[in-house]
């Protein structure tokens, strides 16, 4: 796992993109979703040899990577939360600013990942800066 980003409190380190590491960290932060992890990660590998391909399995490990990264980070799940809250809201401007911020969140969740690629040791934390791209 990875050292502590700069981004505030964090429930658990950063995993290693790997399917062990993935599944003990939703362990911690989010129990209730480890059927589901066990149910979409069969589907890919299921997929991965049927397209004779292992993009069904890399999918998987990065949908998993940045569900973990907002589970894991109190700030990143407050937002998450209150953005997926305001998606059907009545008035159509609060209902799209909810989708940009939603947006906003999984962007920064993979942008982590984006740029560190596998954490580890010797490998900087994640640096996320609001609004760079």
């Amino acid at each position: 796992m990875s050292t502590r980003a700069d981004h505030g409190h964090e429930l658990i380190p950063r995993p290693r993109l790997t399917p062990d590491a993935l599944r003990a960290a939703l362990a911690v932060v989010d129990p209730a979703r480890l059927e589901e992890m066990q149910a979409t990660k069969d589907e890919a590998f299921a997929k991965a040899v049927e397209w004779r391909s292992p993009s069904p399995v890399l999918s998987w490990v990065l949908i998993w990577a940045r569900d973990i990264e907002i589970a894991r980070r109190p700030d990143l799940s407050a937002r998450h939360a209150r953005a997926k809250a305001g998606l059907e809201h009545r008035d159509p401007a609060v209902a799209r600013e909810a989708l940009r911020e939603l947006s906003a969140v999984l962007d920064e969740a993979l942008t982590c990942w984006a740029a560190e690629g596998d954490s580890g040791p010797g490998r900087p934390p994640c640096r996320f800066v609001a609004g760079a791209s």
